[in-house]
């Protein structure tokens, strides 16, 4: 509750107090000269609730119990209602705003909450536990969504759903390029997606790069998520396409050595950093190298494809134009905002290419 004037402590306390102790509940409460109450009421069965007032106007009620029944919901919402009449009647309209938030479900088999990039908590409508693995180098889960079909998430992080065809075209160059008879290179995908889609645009051929973590990847996707690959993972190698599951940074570097060049080179190993101190951030660090290796890779013509990171993330996303200027070879690059489904979240993504120079 955010009230409209000061709020009489002792006045709200007062009002309350019978509604928790029809609950049954024991009150113990803490005072401070100019800070306000904090009152808790603990009830038998362990539940409790935090009762929080503020003088300057803000009245917060916290409600925990163990309850995996409808009937408990309810015995809950019939509580805060209770609450939220009485402190109607006590304010007087008074009353600038009352927020009610839906239960956080601690615990449960299936966990429901992830974080977006920029720190924000999203629940999913999350009802399967598809896949769950932990690789040497990190965890793998697939899980199933009502809205979005399986969602990949790698470490915590969501990496794709079913449902994020938008990302997969945005990171080829939102349907703008002419594939045909092309030589490409895909640095992580692990996934498929990526490889399914151009695959799909009869290039010459494709190399997707991945490493040695993303074979459980691969062993995932390839069996929980072929709406996005279809069959393109069920073998490392077709007519226009070869996985080679290795270390992409001594192939990048072998690759520039024999002087073999690509017509794209598409980036899906990792978002921007969101740390804001390149200088002491090993993954700025690999991210330059990435640049600069797939810059000697790529033809003067050529174009390389990567994404950024959600829209609000300014900071992040100036710093790593800032890198862009730091290659070994001048750049130039554009940029795209759309809309990632899973994600929840605007997300940017980059078109680079080398600067075409006067002679």
């Amino acid at each position: 509750f955010s009230l409209n004037l000061a709020a009489d402590c002792n006045a709200v306390l007062k009002a309350l107090q019978p509604i928790f102790q029809e609950q049954g509940m024991t009150e113990t409460v803490h005072n401070w000269e100019d800070h306000g109450y904090l009152v808790t009421y603990i009830k038998k069965n362990g539940s409790f609730a935090n009762l929080r007032i503020h003088p300057h106007g803000l009245v917060l009620v916290d409600l925990q119990s163990y309850n995996n029944d409808m009937k408990g919901r309810e015995e809950v919402d019939q509580l805060l209602n209770k609450v939220e009449e009485r402190m109607k009647e006590l304010i007087h309209g008074n009353i600038k705003r009352v927020k009610r938030l839906p239960a956080i479900l601690r615990g449960g088999v299936i966990d429901r909450y992830w974080p977006t990039a920029d720190g924000r908590l999203v629940e999913y409508d999350i009802d399967e536990v598809v896949y769950d693995e932990d690789s040497p180098f990190q965890n793998i889960k697939i899980l199933h969504s009502k809205q979005f079909g399986n969602i990949l998430i790698l470490s915590g992080d969501v990496n794709l759903a079913e449902s994020d065809l938008a990302y997969t075209q945005a990171i080829m160059g939102s349907g703008k390029e002419d594939y045909t008879g092309k030589e490409v290179l895909i640095l992580g995908g692990g996934d498929g997606g990526i490889l399914y889609e151009i695959v799909k645009l009869k290039p010459k051929m494709v190399t997707m790069q991945t490493s040695n973590i993303d074979q459980m990847v691969i062993d995932g996707c390839k069996k929980h998520m072929r709406k996005t690959c279809g069959d393109v993972l069920d073998n490392l190698k077709g007519d226009c396409y070869q996985v080679l599951i290795e270390d992409c940074i001594p192939v990048l570097k072998r690759y520039a050595k024999e002087g073999r060049m690509f017509d794209y080179v598409i980036n899906d190993l990792t978002a921007v950093p969101i740390s804001t101190s390149p200088e002491e951030d090993s993954t700025w660090e690999f991210l330059r190298l990435i640049l600069d290796l797939s810059m000697k890779v790529l033809k003067q013509d050529g174009k390389y494809f990567t994404q950024g990171i959600c829209i609000n993330l300014t900071d992040a996303l100036t710093l790593y134009e800032e890198q862009l200027s730091r290659l070994y070879c001048p750049v130039e690059f554009s940029k795209e905002t759309v809309c990632v489904p899973s994600y929840m979240e605007l997300w940017v993504f980059y078109t680079i290419w080398k600067k075409q120079t006067d002679i």
